[in-house]
């Protein structure tokens, strides 16, 4: 590379990494002061759901394009078979498509004229998990490059698409409009979230496609751990990544499998263990036999049933409600209307007498905490005396049920007693404000800038968590091993750049989707659900509160209609009810259940895969590039996999805290334990093994401190008072101080050490 175009390179960089900055980071810094409205959208609300992500797709196009015109061909590169074989790739996925919306109308039209619902789900689940283990049985091979990198023969929007399947886990598809739905703009001053799901999800790639993806794929590796080997040499860079992929790849893979038991058993309506054990099946059929050969083309697959399902229930929303099918160019307007539903809920009398209500049964729960045994007591021998009051002769009618339904709920103990009220306690209390504790969808930031001393520290920990977590979500993306992995499968540099881009647009497609489906579903909420009796609620209401999880309906102030603070959905629910709360035929149901499956599955493929490889790979690499070798290593990274699927799958039954907790959690370490070390070893020659090492240990040590410390159980069995937390940062952004201490570390320990000699296979070019 000459000094003038080496330059160009690195003003190309400095140019779009800026523009990075200022429309993610300094957009929503100012967002409260950006409420003007312009053509229906409140600007700040804008730019936080479509405008940024449309410029991070903008910033990583221009970037492939740019590099891509200014490098020569690779050596040996045959470009005539690669695009003979792209065009036969083409009519294969087209023949794919035009099938699966056949068979979609097929179903439907079956269901018109009277298949049941069990069969249309049947049919449907039955087809998708069969054409997953077809593939995978069809791409079965024990070749190491085969197995670890697809024989690096993907094209670049074949790439992207299994990027955007493995990318789109259960998180993205049934959790992120749920939460934006409960979040609205930024979440409230305890719980950040909102919107910074979708512009660090988004942003993050323009990290991945300035800074890691054409660099690692320029070395011709297999795995991330294999980076840190080859880059700084010795044991330990590759053990301490080996075990970190395994730590953020394993909580993120528990997330998953508890999404396909969630939906598995939703659409089967077996219990939610054998829900996990049948979705797991079509896991391993693909990542076990195949690899990344399998694993890429059902991840292929996946992401056609993934978007159809997300994009056909919000389109139909959007038609219904607005009369446009393109539901993030109109859904501006129900913005407006659902401030002004906002504002008159906040004040109406019947609202306040639910969040009074609550604010009751909080106060009792308070009382009871002050002394859990003599409450205990009280409560069970009270219950007792009104099943002795009824007589013998009315044991059978109502009242008397209810007694001994609520006699036979009451903790066992005092510990459980003290547990269940401290939770009810904090539920009720979360509940006694506004809108039932829901934030104003489109106000940035809890609190007030120009209020209160108070109301402004409010304000001010409110951005600053928001800002905390985008930046562990878009540092984290830089650092997933399973995601970087897939930028090694792509035939060439240039086209893992290309391959960036296209898995932006890919992922795009569905995050500017999400929150223009929590506006509509939430107008949908306030305008028809709101304000009707309870014997007049539609059914899907007492269909989905069968699981008290999903959602709850109950008259806390007696009056026989549904008040907003009434109603508690969960983030699951919002997509998983979509067709039925649009009145859609249930086939769409089916479809959505199906591509939240395929969500969770194409995720959990990727995640396992990295698993294994880092278990078999990286820890028990001896350096022997044999083929002999290389074929044990691919048997014994099945091995792994399995194993780990198993334990996976016994986590997931537990049935965990939320998804997207979990999800972001693997976020903050992945970002903490490679970004830092990684980077600088990309971009900076004087980083030494030790600096790495140091960085790494300090990096994730620090995150998983930060986590650990600020957990209830922790601080209890501690005996720590107070929250714990730094400047007010929530656990699930702990990365923020990981990240800073890990590059600080790298940064030290590499000044002062000696650096080891690095060539030109060990330092990565593009």
């Amino acid at each position: 590379m000459t000094q003038r175009a080496d330059s160009n390179h690195w003003r190309l960089h400095a140019g779009l990494l800026t523009l990075w900055f200022v429309v993610s980071f300094g957009v929503v810094f100012f967002a409260r002061d950006l409420q003007f409205g312009v053509a229906d959208w409140p600007v700040g609300f804008w730019f936080a759901a479509q405008g940024s992500v449309l410029i991070f797709i903008g910033i990583v196009a221009v970037y492939a394009w740019r590099a891509n015109r200014r490098e020569d061909p690779e050596p040996g590169f045959d470009q005539l078979s690669y695009a003979a074989h792209r065009r036969s790739l083409h009519r294969r996925f087209a023949w794919y498509v035009v099938s699966l919306l056949v068979f979609l109308l097929v179903l439907a039209f079956a269901e018109h004229f009277g298949m049941s619902k069990v069969w249309v789900a049947g049919i449907f689940l039955s087809a998708t998990l069969i054409l997953y283990a077809v593939i995978g049985v069809y791409g079965r091979t024990a070749d190491a490059s085969e197995y670890y990198v697809a024989g690096r023969r993907i094209p670049a929007v074949y790439n992207g698409m299994a990027t955007a399947a493995d990318w789109m886990s259960a998180a993205s598809f049934i959790s992120l409009a749920g939460g934006l739905y409960l979040q609205g703009f930024s979440g409230n001053g305890g719980q950040p979230g909102g919107l910074a799901y979708v512009l660090g999800w988004t942003g993050g790639f323009c990290l991945v496609a300035l800074l890691v993806a054409p660099y690692l794929r320029s070395m011709k590796l297999y795995t991330v751990p294999d980076y840190f080997a080859v880059r700084f040499g010795g044991r330990w860079p590759r053990m301490i990544a080996a075990l970190a992929a395994i730590l953020c790849s394993f909580t993120y893979v528990v997330a998953q499998i508890y999404g396909v038991g969630l939906i598995t058993s939703r659409l089967t309506g077996v219990h939610f263990e054998i829900g996990i054990l049948l979705g797991l099946g079509g896991v391993l059929v693909c990542s076990f036999l195949g690899g990344m050969r399998a694993v890429t083309w059902t991840q292929v697959t996946q992401y056609v049933v993934i978007i159809l399902a997300f994009l056909i229930p919000v389109s139909w929303l959007a038609y219904k409600q607005v009369g446009n099918p393109l539901a993030p160019l109109a859904y501006g307007q129900q913005l407006q209307k659902i401030a002004e539903m906002e504002r008159r809920l906040m004040e109406s009398p019947a609202e306040k007498q639910v969040v009074e209500e609550y604010a009751r049964r909080a106060r009792s729960y308070e009382e009871k905490l002050k002394d859990v045994d003599r409450s205990l007591q009280a409560e069970r021998q009270e219950l007792r005396r009104q099943l002795r009051a009824l007589g013998d002769m009315k044991m059978e009618d109502e009242r008397a049920i209810a007694l001994r339904r609520a006699l036979s709920v009451l903790p066992k103990d005092v510990n459980a007693a003290r547990e269940s009220w401290t939770r009810a306690m904090a539920e009720d209390w979360a509940r006694a404000r506004p809108l039932g504790g829901m934030p104003a969808h489109t106000m940035p930031f809890a609190g007030d800038p120009v209020g209160s001393v108070e109301q402004q520290e409010i304000f001010d920990t409110s951005r600053l968590n928001f800002l905390a977590l985008m930046f562990c979500l878009m540092v984290g993306t830089a650092g997933l091993p399973h995601l970087l992995t897939r930028y090694y499968t792509t035939p060439t540099v240039a086209e893992a750049r290309s391959s960036v881009a296209w898995s932006l647009f890919f992922i795009a497609l569905l995050y500017l989707s999400a929150p223009a489906l929590a506006v509509l579903v939430k107008y949908e909420v306030m305008a028809h659900l709101v304000g009707q009796p309870f014997d007049s609620l539609p059914a899907w209401v007492a269909q989905w509160a069968r699981d008290p999880s999903l959602l709850t309906a109950s008259d806390v102030n007696g009056d026989g209609i549904l008040q907003f603070a009434e109603l508690n959905m969960g983030a699951d629910l919002v997509m998983l009810a979509t067709p039925e709360i649009g009145g859609l035929p249930y086939v769409v149901s089916v479809l959505v259940a199906a591509g939240g499956l395929a969500a969770a599955l194409s995720t959990a493929d990727g995640l396992l895969l990295t698993i294994g490889n880092a278990m078999a790979h990286d820890m028990y690499f001896e350096g022997d590039d044999d083929k002999a070798q290389a074929m044990r290593r691919v048997m014994w990274s099945k091995f792994a996999l399995l194993v780990v699927a198993l334990i996976a799958a016994y986590a997931a039954a537990q049935r965990p805290a939320g998804i997207l907790y979990l999800v972001s959690a693997s976020f903050s370490l992945a970002g903490a334990a490679f970004v830092p070390a990684m980077v600088l070893g990309i971009f900076w020659k004087r980083t030494t093994r030790a600096g790495a090492v140091s960085g790494m240990l300090t990096g994730l040590g620090v995150t998983i401190y930060y986590m650990a410390i600020n957990l209830p159980v922790v601080r209890n069995g501690l005996g720590l008072t107070g929250d714990g937390l730094w400047w007010g940062i929530q656990p699930v952004s702990a990365g923020v101080f990981g990240v800073s201490a890990g590059l600080l570390a790298t940064l030290l320990v590499s000044t002062v050490t000696r650096p080891e000699p690095v060539s030109d296979r060990q330092f990565a070019r593009t």
